[in-house]
This record gives C-alpha cells, structure tokens and sequence, in this order.
C-alpha cells in the first residue's frame, strides 16, 4: 500500500461561503499516482467542514439556511460566554457536518456521482484561510 498526502490551500469568504473544492480534489488523487484506493479529505479547523453535495445556486442557497434552522446564529450559546467571539453556532455547525471525508479511488479518479461534488463549507463568522489535507492511500 502506497500514502501520499498534500495540502491544499483555499480563501474563504466568511460565513455560508460553499466552495467547490472537486477539482482540487480530483488533481491531488492525479499526483498520486494511486488507482485504487481512498483519499480522505480533512479540513484543519473547528469552524469549517467538508462533505459532499450538487453543486448549484439552489442548494447553496439552500445549505446556509438548513444550518440556520438547525442551529440558529442567535441563539445562546455557552461557547460566546466563555470566549465572547460569537461563533458558538459556527463550532456546532462544524460539528454536525464533520471536518473529512473518504472517497473512493477508481482508474485513479475520486468516485463522484454525476451532480456530486466536493464542498468546503466556511461556518466561522469571517474569512478565512483554510488548509485542507488529502490523504490518498491505496494502490
């Protein structure tokens, strides 16, 4: 079993920004030269995550205002309390949709379905810098 592992770097826009990290994604897997096997995609961060979805206004739309629901940004939490930055909600965000994700490696391609494309999902309440780690791993 072969492991390569790379770092990419992504800017984000703050709050709700959904990135399109696919591509990205899909050229680490390439430079690995793996054809079978998995790659693990893990954001570096409590505030942010990644996971899968189609990739199109609608639903990009419609992810920020899901998680608004789920865990309203004015709500109290104990988190602003403690450390007054006001992203408690951020922290719960993340921790309901994850910080990695496995993806399977065919012909040395990550298997996507057709609409399905890997996302970054930015939940702190200001731009940031994100590091995400691809591990690939495999034959």
């Amino acid at each position: 079993m072969r492991v390569f592992q790379e770092e990419v770097q992504v800017r984000s826009k703050g709050e709700g920004d959904i990135i399109d990290i696919s591509e990205r994604v899909r050229r680490v897997v390439e430079r690995s030269g793996i054809r079978v096997g998995v790659a693990q995609v893990f954001v570096v961060g409590s505030t942010a995550a990644v996971t899968t979805m189609e990739y199109e206004p609608g639903l990009v739309e419609d992810l920020p205002q899901a998680l608004e629901r789920i865990a309203p940004r004015d709500a109290e939490y104990k988190h602003h309390l403690r450390w007054g930055d006001y992203n408690g909600h951020s922290h719960v965000r993340a921790s309901i949709i994850g910080p990695s994700l496995m993806i399977p490696v065919r012909d040395g391609e990550p298997v996507l379905g057709t609409w399905q494309q890997v996302i970054l999902v930015e939940l702190d309440v200001r731009p940031r810098n994100r590091r995400i780690v691809v591990t690939v791993m495999g034959e």
